[in-house]
């Protein structure tokens, strides 16, 4: 008996493995087993032509100096919907769709990168049949290899992601003709084929993204200035003088009780 109350004190000695925190991957969201790395590698050996397509690709792109920017094989993924579609899970678009996707390289590479850090696509490019099935329009941006359907790789919310990647196409995404838009989640969309905006907004799928948003900063900033000039400038404390008969009686003083001690707000997560 006296080993077995040993035995239960060790167990107890034993500090507990503390489980490690699940792992941030919002591409796993639109992902699935044959349109990751793995599925790729046995995509490219199921033909020759398709490793020295991507080879070549990779070539291009390093010409013009865009390559690495993401790696190369995750711009072959095709459509989310692919396996329903019956399409192929990677596709290396025709050579004269090529120069389209450089300049959407360059705005990821030289604006979102710094603002939201690294990312990875889930889509690119879809030929007219599938871009058919996933219901895409029929002047879609993915159809011609203008656009990237992109994640965050670097922990964040979605609220944060929509602030950080609007303020940076306000700013600079008229010079690059660049599309962006939101889909739910953490999931967005560039493209450099026309300057403008779409997609819900935070928690209201009726409103476009950007300018919804915008406007809620805008009023935010707003009321914060408001809020701040009235503690600089309290309003003064006049009693007025009582006037006729009661003038010259002589009134108890009027007791006030202190003001009340302002505690900061608790702060919340976005």
């Amino acid at each position: 008996m006296r080993w077995l109350f040993a035995f239960i004190a060790l167990l107890a000695a034993v500090p507990a493995v503390a489980q490690a925190p699940a792992r941030f991957d919002p591409a796993a969201d639109y992902i699935t087993p044959g349109q990751d790395e793995p599925g790729y590698q046995r995509w490219a050996l199921a033909a020759p032509e398709r490793a020295t397509q991507a080879r070549t690709l990779y070539g291009y792109l390093l010409a013009h100096k865009v390559a690495g920017v993401v790696p190369t094989w995750q711009l072959t993924r095709t459509a989310s919907s692919w396996q329903r579609c019956g399409a192929q899970p990677f596709e290396v678009p025709p050579e004269s769709e090529w120069p389209n996707l450089v300049e959407t390289l360059k705005y990821v590479r030289d604006h979102v990168v710094p603002v939201v850090g690294p990312v990875e696509p889930v889509s690119v490019y879809r030929n007219e049949l599938l871009n058919v099935c996933a219901g895409g329009a029929a002047d879609s941006a993915h159809r011609h290899f203008f656009a990237l359907d992109l994640v965050p790789l670097r922990p964040t919310t979605r609220e944060a992601l929509m602030r950080g990647v609007c303020a940076i196409h306000s700013w600079q995404g008229g010079g690059y003709a660049v599309g962006l838009g939101f889909y739910k989640g953490l999931r967005f969309h560039v493209d450099s084929k026309k300057y403008r905006k779409w997609g819900a907004a935070m928690g209201d799928e009726r409103t476009i993204g950007c300018p919804h948003l915008m406007a809620q900063l805008a009023a935010q900033a707003a009321a914060s200035k408001a809020a701040l000039q009235a503690k600089a400038v309290p309003a003064a404390d006049v009693t007025p003088m009582p006037s006729g008969p009661l003038a010259t009686a002589s009134a108890p003083p009027v007791e006030t009780a202190p003001p009340p001690v302002e505690t900061p707000a608790a702060a919340t997560q976005p």
